[in-house]
């Protein structure tokens, strides 16, 4: 999961203009001021267009906080090219 964490950055920076470095798997909404309802939405954007997947409400739900992120990209990506999530 930790290799998704770079591009999860990239996702960030783009939505929130905020220093990557700041984005660990423990960050949550809590953590980033901006990442309210609305900003959930931007950053749900910025995911889809850095990985290439597109998420439905379910996933949306599901990405409460970076590691929930990570894990709804990782089975996407796993569903995409067959392999299982790790």
């Amino acid at each position: 999961m930790e290799q998704l964490l770079p591009p999860v950055r990239t996702a960030f920076k783009s939505a929130f203009d905020i220093d990557p470095q700041k984005i660990t798997i423990d960050t949550t909404p809590n953590d980033i001021p901006a990442w309210d309802s609305m900003g959930h939405v931007t950053l749900a954007s910025s995911l889809e267009q850095v990985f290439g997947l597109t998420f439905d409400v379910d996933d949306l739900m599901e990405m409460e906080n970076v590691k929930g992120i990570c894990e709804v990209v990782q089975a996407k990506l796993a569903r995409i090219h067959g392999a299982k999530p790790q």
